[in-house]
């Protein structure tokens, strides 16, 4: 979300003109969508735990299916990830990416995609112009001489600048999925607690929702300027594991984005715990009174947010505005002290959890292309938890 707002001096005087108009309505909109918001939609506050699968697939179209594996990746692991994925393809590796910029964690990444498309493996990226506006001079040039095809998503202003690409996907082989709060910058390098390296989450995911990822790229991928992909390069993965998970991606609406509808499902489903982390919170009104109610009725609902070492301040003073509205409700809120923490992730009762690209804010929630894993699974759950408390501890409860 915020990538350009780092960099708007490295820009031409036009584009930093349009960049920070494309800024100030950002806030201007979170504040506005907050406050008076043009309509709403609440879903029913209580979901029976056992129809998590039914209202999934009503209210987005995603089916719930066994048959994966599962692993969470953080902070700076996340990168070595990707690239010992890249290291392992052998027909085809595709990327969405927000931010992509030069430094020592692209020179990692772009060193292998050279390698392997040198060694004939289709190498296929969307990059978003607005989250990477110095791509196409700084990196783009030595993967386009190895063999790489790459495609800028909805390049220039156009009508709407709001409307980027804020998915951060890679598919491997048609059958292993990566995506989460990473970019490629060496902001995503480090341990998320030392020196200045962010905190985020990602997952890596292999089984029968890996189709659905690959679609969510090919239709980013085709959008862009790419031909149609191979029909079996979107055949359905076998299963290669025991998990319950399903891949959900969200486009731009004027009305109502399956991102919202997302949000809102898990923590409907919620009946003993909601455990939130996100990067950006300005969430929608019905978001928020969900939240309430769900606090009020019993649930131990907990949100982690960034600190001080936010990278977007006006953004952290527009999300301290929910702090008394959220603490009179009962739920606890932290902000997280060390470095920016990234990460979207949400943690519902004892096995459900999302992992994504999606931030509680009014970009995510209307404007933006984003994705996200929906994991039905104890072990998951378990671990994500288990990070939320350790992260805690580097976090000044909001009392």
């Amino acid at each position: 979300m915020a990538g350009f707002v780092r960099r708007w001096w490295k820009l031409p005087v036009g584009i930093v003109i349009g960049v920070a108009l494309g800024v100030s309505g950002y806030f201007l909109y979170s504040i506005r969508y907050a406050i008076k918001p043009a309509q709403t939609f609440e879903l029913a506050p209580d979901l029976p735990s056992d129809e998590l699968a039914n209202a999934l697939f009503q209210a987005t179209g995603v089916e719930l299916r066994p048959g994966h594996t599962v692993e969470v990746v953080y902070n700076g692991a996340a990168i070595d990830r990707v690239i010992a994925e890249i290291d392992r393809a052998t027909r085809s590796i595709d990327v969405v990416m927000y931010i992509w910029e030069a430094g020592v964690a692209s020179t990692r990444v772009t060193a292998a995609l050279v390698a392997r498309a040198k060694s004939g493996v289709v190498c296929r990226i969307v990059i978003d112009d607005l989250g990477s506006p110095n791509f196409n001079r700084d990196v783009k040039p030595a993967l386009a001489e190895a063999g790489c095809s790459i495609y800028t998503f909805r390049p220039g202003t156009g009508i709407d600048i709001a409307a980027r690409n804020h998915r951060k996907l890679f598919v491997f082989d048609d059958q292993l999925a990566i995506t989460g709060g990473l970019g490629i910058r060496d902001d995503w390098m480090g341990d998320g607690v030392h020196g200045s390296g962010w905190r985020d989450t990602s997952v890596v995911v292999t089984g029968p929702a890996v189709r659905e990822a690959q679609q969510a790229f090919a239709e980013n991928w085709e959008e862009a300027g790419g031909s149609l992909l191979p029909a079996t390069e979107l055949a359905r993965p076998d299963p290669t594991g025991a998990i319950v998970a399903g891949f959900v991606s969200s486009t731009g609406s004027p009305v109502l984005t399956t991102a919202e509808r997302l949000t809102q499902l898990v923590i409907a489903v919620a009946h003993r715990r909601l455990w939130i982390t996100n990067a950006y919170f300005a969430p929608s009104p019905a978001i928020i009174e969900l939240l309430r109610k769900k606090a009020l009725a019993g649930v131990d609902v907990r949100i982690l947010l960034p600190g001080d070492k936010s990278d977007v301040h006006t953004a952290l003073m527009v999300g301290r505005e929910f702090y008394g509205t959220l603490r009179e409700a009962g739920i606890r809120v932290w902000e997280y002290q060390p470095v920016m923490i990234h990460a979207k992730v949400m943690i519902a009762d004892d096995d459900v959890s999302v992992i994504g690209s999606i931030n509680l804010d009014p970009l995510s929630l209307n404007k933006l292309e984003e994705d996200a894993f929906i994991v039905k699974d104890t072990a998951t759950a378990a671990e994500l938890a288990r990070a939320f408390l350790e992260d805690v501890t580097h976090a000044k409860p909001i009392d």
